[in-house]
């Protein structure tokens, strides 16, 4: 199975991203992108990737409505991205405290394997894992 064939769609019913457009919002929300714009260099930075891989990548955010940037100017979330780049964060979180918190396994590996895992879960199984986190975290604070 494919990330295109899970049943996921982007905030609205908007079209679900690539995996790498899901990485480049959720790293402008990171880098601040929710209550500020961000410069393209630190985008660059941040993904370790060059400026023209950045410029390419915001071009097709803003064709989908999730960004806004004027002519070199610097990057801004729309209310859409910001949504869309919180369901993005919010999946990241669930899968690493679940991979660290219940799996034991090490934090960086967890943060790093949640951000490959957190592209191809369906919305349905993102909620099951949600319930299931909630009523563990339930379970753990209630352990001595």
């Amino acid at each position: 199975m494919t990330t295109q064939d899970t049943e996921r769609s982007g905030p609205e019913g908007a079209d679900k991203l690539t995996s790498s457009g899901e990485d480049y919002l959720e790293a402008i929300y990171q880098l601040g992108g929710a209550t500020s714009s961000i410069r393209s260099v630190d985008l660059a930075a941040k993904l370790d990737v060059s400026k023209a891989s950045v410029n390419k990548a915001i071009n097709n955010l803003k064709a989908a409505g999730l960004v806004e940037q004027p002519y070199y100017g610097d990057i801004t979330l729309t209310e859409q991205g910001l949504r869309y780049a919180r369901g993005v964060q919010n999946r990241h979180e669930i899968l690493s405290e679940f991979l660290s918190d219940v799996l034991g396994v090490e934090a960086s590996k967890a943060q790093g394997e949640a951000c490959m895992m957190e592209h191809a879960l369906s919305d349905e199984t993102l909620q099951s894992w949600t319930e299931f986190m909630k009523t563990w975290r339930a379970g753990a604070a209630g352990t001595p």
